[in-house]
Protein backbone atom coordinates (compact mmCIF):
# COMPACT_ATOMS: atom_id res chain seq x y z
CA UNK A 1 0.00 0.00 0.00
CA UNK A 2 1.30 3.59 -0.71
CA UNK A 3 0.99 6.13 1.81
CA UNK A 4 2.59 8.63 0.04
CA UNK A 5 -0.03 11.59 0.17
CA UNK A 6 -1.64 12.23 -3.00
CA UNK A 7 -1.18 15.37 -5.19
CA UNK A 8 -3.63 18.43 -3.85
CA UNK A 9 -3.35 21.35 -6.37
CA UNK A 10 -4.33 24.11 -3.88
CA UNK A 11 -1.53 23.03 -1.37
CA UNK A 12 1.06 21.58 -3.47
CA UNK A 13 2.71 24.14 -5.48
CA UNK A 14 5.17 23.48 -8.39
CA UNK A 15 7.92 26.09 -9.61
CA UNK A 16 8.62 25.72 -13.65
CA UNK A 17 12.33 24.90 -14.35
CA UNK A 18 12.12 26.09 -17.80
CA UNK A 19 13.70 29.24 -18.30
CA UNK A 20 10.98 32.12 -18.64
CA UNK A 21 10.49 33.46 -22.03
CA UNK A 22 12.59 30.65 -23.95
CA UNK A 23 11.56 29.07 -27.17
CA UNK A 24 12.37 25.61 -26.67
CA UNK A 25 11.31 25.42 -30.21
CA UNK A 26 14.48 26.64 -31.54
CA UNK A 27 17.69 25.17 -33.09
CA UNK A 28 20.36 24.03 -30.58
CA UNK A 29 21.61 21.61 -28.27
CA UNK A 30 19.26 20.21 -25.39
CA UNK A 31 20.73 18.03 -22.12
CA UNK A 32 17.95 16.55 -20.65
CA UNK A 33 17.59 14.32 -17.99
CA UNK A 34 14.43 11.93 -17.35
CA UNK A 35 13.59 10.56 -13.70
CA UNK A 36 12.05 7.44 -13.00
CA UNK A 37 8.89 7.88 -10.37
CA UNK A 38 10.64 7.90 -6.65
CA UNK A 39 14.18 7.01 -8.02
CA UNK A 40 12.70 3.19 -8.57
CA UNK A 41 15.51 1.32 -10.44
CA UNK A 42 13.70 0.16 -13.62
CA UNK A 43 16.25 -0.19 -16.66
CA UNK A 44 18.63 -2.53 -15.35
CA UNK A 45 21.68 -1.91 -13.23
CA UNK A 46 25.10 -1.34 -13.09
CA UNK A 47 28.26 -3.86 -12.57
CA UNK A 48 31.58 -2.64 -12.68
CA UNK A 49 31.22 0.03 -13.96
CA UNK A 50 29.05 -0.91 -16.70
CA UNK A 51 25.18 -0.40 -17.19
CA UNK A 52 23.16 -3.77 -18.24
CA UNK A 53 19.69 -2.69 -19.82
CA UNK A 54 16.93 -4.99 -19.09
CA UNK A 55 13.87 -5.57 -21.25
CA UNK A 56 12.37 -1.76 -19.71
CA UNK A 57 15.68 -0.39 -20.51
CA UNK A 58 15.72 -1.70 -23.50
CA UNK A 59 12.79 0.08 -24.93
CA UNK A 60 14.05 3.20 -23.25
CA UNK A 61 17.28 3.05 -25.35
CA UNK A 62 14.96 1.92 -28.97
CA UNK A 63 12.22 5.08 -28.07
CA UNK A 64 15.25 7.35 -28.06
CA UNK A 65 16.78 6.12 -31.34
CA UNK A 66 13.23 5.74 -32.66
CA UNK A 67 13.18 10.59 -32.13
CA UNK A 68 14.16 11.05 -35.43
CA UNK A 69 11.77 9.27 -37.02
CA UNK A 70 8.74 10.97 -35.20
CA UNK A 71 10.04 14.59 -35.35
CA UNK A 72 11.90 15.59 -38.19
CA UNK A 73 13.64 18.32 -36.63
CA UNK A 74 15.28 16.42 -33.99
CA UNK A 75 19.11 14.45 -34.27
CA UNK A 76 19.99 12.21 -31.11
CA UNK A 77 23.22 12.80 -29.85
CA UNK A 78 25.04 11.63 -26.68
CA UNK A 79 22.43 9.08 -24.68
CA UNK A 80 23.34 6.74 -21.47
CA UNK A 81 20.17 5.12 -19.88
CA UNK A 82 20.50 4.40 -16.04
CA UNK A 83 19.27 2.31 -13.76
CA UNK A 84 16.22 5.26 -12.67
CA UNK A 85 17.13 7.79 -15.61
CA UNK A 86 17.99 8.77 -18.83
CA UNK A 87 20.25 11.33 -19.68
CA UNK A 88 20.63 12.62 -23.44
CA UNK A 89 21.75 15.12 -25.43
CA UNK A 90 18.92 16.57 -28.39
CA UNK A 91 19.88 18.58 -31.25
CA UNK A 92 16.94 20.28 -32.78
CA UNK A 93 17.63 21.48 -36.16
CA UNK A 94 16.50 24.78 -38.05
CA UNK A 95 15.94 24.94 -41.67
CA UNK A 96 18.33 27.57 -43.72
CA UNK A 97 18.78 29.89 -41.32
CA UNK A 98 21.43 30.57 -38.59
CA UNK A 99 20.74 30.41 -34.81
CA UNK A 100 21.26 32.61 -31.79
CA UNK A 101 20.91 31.41 -28.51
CA UNK A 102 18.74 33.71 -26.65
CA UNK A 103 20.38 35.01 -23.58
CA UNK A 104 19.14 34.35 -20.20
CA UNK A 105 20.54 33.09 -16.99
CA UNK A 106 21.29 29.36 -17.27
CA UNK A 107 22.23 26.16 -15.56
CA UNK A 108 25.62 24.82 -16.29
CA UNK A 109 27.45 20.88 -15.52
CA UNK A 110 30.48 22.08 -13.21
CA UNK A 111 33.31 19.02 -12.94
CA UNK A 112 31.36 16.93 -10.40
CA UNK A 113 28.30 16.93 -13.21
CA UNK A 114 26.14 19.61 -10.66
CA UNK A 115 24.58 22.40 -12.02
CA UNK A 116 26.13 25.69 -11.63
CA UNK A 117 24.96 29.21 -12.26
CA UNK A 118 27.11 30.83 -15.14
CA UNK A 119 26.17 33.55 -17.75
CA UNK A 120 25.44 32.45 -20.81
CA UNK A 121 27.96 32.81 -23.96
CA UNK A 122 27.05 34.07 -27.38
CA UNK A 123 27.24 31.41 -29.45
CA UNK A 124 25.86 31.18 -33.28
CA UNK A 125 24.83 27.63 -34.59
CA UNK A 126 23.95 27.07 -37.72
CA UNK A 127 20.84 24.26 -38.25
CA UNK A 128 17.75 23.20 -40.30
CA UNK A 129 14.21 23.76 -39.54
CA UNK A 130 11.46 22.29 -40.96
CA UNK A 131 8.64 23.84 -42.01
CA UNK A 132 5.34 24.42 -40.07
CA UNK A 133 4.88 24.14 -36.35
CA UNK A 134 8.49 23.25 -34.45
CA UNK A 135 7.87 20.49 -31.64
CA UNK A 136 9.31 21.96 -28.57
CA UNK A 137 11.73 19.94 -26.37
CA UNK A 138 8.88 19.28 -23.88
CA UNK A 139 6.73 18.15 -26.87
CA UNK A 140 9.38 15.94 -27.49
CA UNK A 141 10.17 14.46 -23.95
CA UNK A 142 6.65 13.98 -23.16
CA UNK A 143 6.26 12.35 -26.09
CA UNK A 144 8.97 10.16 -25.35
CA UNK A 145 8.11 9.43 -21.93
CA UNK A 146 4.34 8.14 -22.95
CA UNK A 147 6.02 5.89 -25.47
CA UNK A 148 8.54 3.99 -23.37
CA UNK A 149 5.67 4.14 -20.56
CA UNK A 150 3.39 2.32 -23.13
CA UNK A 151 6.10 -0.06 -23.76
CA UNK A 152 6.97 -1.17 -20.56
CA UNK A 153 3.36 -1.33 -19.71
CA UNK A 154 2.61 -3.90 -22.43
CA UNK A 155 5.29 -6.13 -20.85
CA UNK A 156 4.11 -5.65 -17.27
CA UNK A 157 0.45 -6.12 -18.42
CA UNK A 158 1.61 -9.70 -20.58
CA UNK A 159 2.88 -11.18 -16.46
CA UNK A 160 -0.29 -10.03 -15.08
CA UNK A 161 1.94 -7.51 -13.09
CA UNK A 162 0.96 -3.57 -11.69
CA UNK A 163 3.60 -1.19 -13.13
CA UNK A 164 2.31 2.00 -10.99
CA UNK A 165 3.88 5.38 -12.41
CA UNK A 166 6.98 5.00 -14.64
CA UNK A 167 8.45 8.40 -14.98
CA UNK A 168 8.87 11.24 -12.74
CA UNK A 169 6.38 14.42 -13.53
CA UNK A 170 8.82 16.55 -14.90
CA UNK A 171 12.20 16.38 -16.16
CA UNK A 172 15.59 18.27 -16.43
CA UNK A 173 16.96 20.11 -18.97
CA UNK A 174 19.94 22.45 -20.01
CA UNK A 175 20.97 24.61 -22.78
CA UNK A 176 24.03 23.97 -24.40
CA UNK A 177 25.57 27.36 -25.61
CA UNK A 178 29.33 26.28 -26.83
CA UNK A 179 31.85 23.55 -27.92
CA UNK A 180 33.31 23.25 -24.35
CA UNK A 181 29.62 22.81 -22.21
CA UNK A 182 29.00 20.35 -24.82
CA UNK A 183 31.79 18.69 -24.20
CA UNK A 184 32.07 18.75 -20.47
CA UNK A 185 28.19 16.89 -20.41
CA UNK A 186 29.25 14.62 -22.92
CA UNK A 187 31.94 13.01 -21.24
CA UNK A 188 29.64 13.65 -17.80
CA UNK A 189 26.54 11.40 -19.86
CA UNK A 190 29.40 8.54 -21.45
CA UNK A 191 30.90 8.28 -17.68
CA UNK A 192 28.04 8.83 -15.62
CA UNK A 193 27.81 4.59 -15.29
CA UNK A 194 31.39 4.37 -14.00
CA UNK A 195 30.60 6.81 -11.21
CA UNK A 196 27.44 5.82 -10.65
CA UNK A 197 27.74 5.99 -6.76
CA UNK A 198 28.67 9.38 -6.25
CA UNK A 199 26.04 10.06 -8.95
CA UNK A 200 23.12 12.29 -7.19
CA UNK A 201 20.12 10.07 -8.68
CA UNK A 202 21.78 7.03 -6.85
CA UNK A 203 20.31 5.45 -4.22
CA UNK A 204 20.20 1.74 -2.68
Amino acid sequence: MNDKPKYNSQIHHRRSIRLKGYDYSQAGLYFVTICTQDRIFRFGNIVNGEMFLNEFGQIAHNEWLKLPERFPNVEYDVLQIMPNHVHGIILLVDVGAGFTPAQNGDANINKNGQPQNVQPQNVQLQNVQPQGIAPTVGDIVGAYKSLVFNGCLEIYKSKNNIMGKLWQRNYYEHIIRDDQSYQTISNYIINNPAKWAADKFYSK
